[in-house]
């Protein structure tokens, strides 16, 4: 089997950024639960590492399977690379975390380690996963996200700050990004950019 050689992974994506750019159609809003889509950034990934904890609200039911939401993960560089994405299940009121260090971007699909990043977190109905494959008709609420992000201290070294994601509203072109880029990954990546699978539980510190 054909294999792209990871240093060469980072110009096929610009150019087909370029490509997507140039034949996109018009972003329309979509139209969604207000929590389906979510932001937030780490920082400082140099220095110690960011948590992310998520856990299913049980909006879409109480009870699994029925009630069972994905938490489809897309992580950005500064450069606004998709460098990882994965997927994982939340039963109702499950709680799950991921390590940005060890989770996130410990198996990017390019060389390099990113010092910050931003987290998108997409919400669909479960159980069956799969951060490529998101339509906007199965969009869910429910979704609940905290992060930890290490910021400078006016003093000197660094604190930790915690704070929930933020809804965000999401268009059709930013959909057709994340998922057909993540794809792409699936697909050509070599097994490099697909992000661990979440942890049952939640990570109680931050490892520096």
């Amino acid at each position: 089997m054909f294999t792209i050689p990871r240093t060469k992974l980072t110009t096929i994506l610009a150019v087909l950024t370029l490509a997507a750019a140039g034949s996109a159609t018009q972003n329309q809003p979509i139209n969604a639960p207000p929590d389906a889509y979510q932001v937030r950034y780490a920082a400082n990934m140099l220095v110690g590492d960011s948590v992310v904890d998520l856990t299913n609200a049980g909006t879409v039911g109480g009870y699994e399977p029925t009630g069972d939401i994905c938490a489809n993960v897309y992580v950005f560089a500064q450069d606004q690379q998709l460098i990882s994405c994965c997927s994982c299940l939340l039963t109702p009121n499950h709680l799950r975390t991921l390590s940005v260090r060890s989770d996130l971007i410990n198996n990017t699909l390019t060389p390099g380690v990113p010092t910050a990043v931003s987290i998108g977190l997409l919400a669909t109905k479960g159980p069956n996963c799969n951060a490529a494959i998101v339509t906007a008709s199965n969009l869910v609420g429910g979704l609940r996200a905290w992060g930890t992000a290490l910021h400078a201290a006016p003093a000197g070294g660094y604190v930790v700050g915690e704070t929930p994601f933020s809804d965000v509203s999401l268009g059709s072109t930013e959909l057709q990004k994340m998922t057909s880029y993540c794809g792409f990954i699936q697909a050509n990546g070599s097994g490099y950019g697909l992000c661990n699978s979440c942890r049952t539980g939640a990570q109680g510190s931050v490892r520096q």
